[in-house]
């Protein structure tokens, strides 16, 4: 092992997990000249510059959480520990912040990096400290982002890391509303807590993800990152829920928590990918629906691919559900496949292939919804390749059809609100995903 490398202790783990930390780790020797490669070339922290990093080889998105809106309370001279749930690992880490809906510039003064304890707030060994442009404070702009440095801390496919961030002043901060698990805050006024192992100054928790929106790994042998893009059926909504009357938060069972397990356990070392979860709930393909809540406007497919899809790195795929929301809010066929071919169009153009699912069942469509929903059906569902501008069918639509009852979801896969699916029905998208179909992706 390198000596740049810190150890860093890490609780047992299966010898299924172990075996691949073992692999990864014959894979992941990385020099310091390797680190300094793939430094970001940014201005100075003080100046608006967007801190973007290099497009060096061996850098992957693996967890992502794509911002939405901001904060209902600000945030003042606090700090923020958020858990990340890392699809794949590697032996270096660096974190994406962003600003995208704030007025004003936001001052991060820390930041660090983590393994996770699995039990809250606390850490499992000391956090390592997080730069930018070699500084340890940065400006995010109004409407920006800013990429981390690498930051030396060895991870493991499955598994939970804490970015914590201290804040500046009064902050508007943005976020992403679904974690679907606890995140955790310091009281207002309690400065910088991002070196604590301790979880204890952390004495407030959230349901939401601040600051944080993507972490990048580094693992050369990685083939590339599958980006899930969509609305509530990708963002989560129904993977806490086991059962009238039980939940299960925080144990990341989304469809591609699934897949990104899949994929771990059942392909070969050489077609490894990270999968990146960016669904936003409520969200539509079409920015034209005439009935979209006003707080989605500007959070259509189209609108946001460029920042939460295309800004990630080593995209190699990607994972299209979006159309019922399209439905529900007024809009046609003839709008939902405008934005379906522009959205392929524009990944494809970038080398990225992208795997489509019909629209899913939902209880009150009406006739002309059912009209529209099996014109675009047909349409993914030709040649199996949307009439060729997409790559593969991915159909959900048939896994969750209730056989008695076409515009519901099957019983045993239904929260009960008739339109997502509950922890069984998760595992069942999954299942029926190919993992071979999805390595065919790999360029790398």
């Amino acid at each position: 092992m390198s000596p740049l490398l810190p150890r860093v202790s890490a609780r047992p783990r299966s010898l299924r997990s172990q075996a691949g930390r073992l692999a990864v780790g014959l894979a992941f020797a990385l020099t310091a000249s390797v680190l300094a490669a793939s430094a970001p070339t940014a201005a100075a922290p003080s100046e608006a510059g967007p801190h973007r990093p290099s497009a060096a080889k061996g850098w992957f998105t693996s967890w992502t959480g794509s911002q939405q809106g901001h904060a209902t309370k600000q945030l003042n001279d606090q700090s923020v520990r958020m858990i990340s749930h890392l699809s794949q690992g590697g032996d270096a880490l660096r974190i994406r912040l962003q600003n995208t809906f704030g007025e004003t510039p936001l001052t991060v003064t820390a930041a660090t990096v983590a393994h996770s304890d699995g039990g809250g707030a606390a850490t499992e060994g000391d956090p390592v400290p997080v730069t930018f442009a070699g500084s340890g404070t940065v400006v995010v702009p109004a409407g920006g982002e800013v990429w981390s440095d690498p930051a030396r801390l060895r991870t493991a496919a499955q598994e939970d890391i804490a970015v914590s961030v201290s804040v500046s002043g009064t902050v508007t901060a943005g976020i992403h509303n679904s974690a679907f698990r606890d995140n955790y805050l310091t009281p207002p006024g309690s400065g910088d807590h991002t070196t604590d192992a301790s979880g204890s100054a952390y004495t407030r928790t959230t349901g939401s993800t601040y600051l944080v929106t993507a972490v990048d790994v580094h693992n050369p042998r990685l083939r590339g990152t599958l980006v899930a893009y969509g609305s509530s059926v990708v963002d989560g909504t129904g993977s806490t829920d086991c059962g009238p009357g039980c939940q299960r938060p925080g144990e990341n069972l989304r469809w591609t928590d699934f897949v990104a397990r899949r994929i771990t356990e059942e392909l070969p070392a050489d077609r490894q990918f990270t999968v990146a979860n960016a669904g936003i709930g409520g969200t539509t393909s079409a920015a034209t629906c005439p009935r979209t809540d006003p707080s989605l406007r500007g959070l259509d497919a189209v609108s946001r691919l460029e920042r939460d899809v295309l800004a990630l790195h080593g995209v190699t795929g990607v994972l299209y559900y979006y159309g019922t929301n399209d439905l529900a809010a007024g809009c046609a066929a003839d709008q939902i496949l405008d934005s379906y071919r522009e959205v392929f169009r524009r990944l494809r153009a970038a080398g990225i292939e992208v795997y489509v699912t019909p629209i899913t069942p939902r209880p009150g469509y009406t006739d002309q919804n059912n009209r529209d929903r099996h014109a675009v059906g047909t349409f993914v569902s030709t040649w199996n390749s949307c009439a060729g501008t997409c790559d593969g069918v991915l159909p959900f639509d048939q896994v969750l059809r209730d056989p008695l009852k076409p515009n519901g979801i099957n019983p045993p896969y239904d929260t009960g609100d008739g339109v997502h699916a509950n922890i069984a029905g998760q595992e069942a998208l999954a299942d029926i995903v190919s993992l071979p179909m999805l390595a065919a992706s790999a360029s790398r």
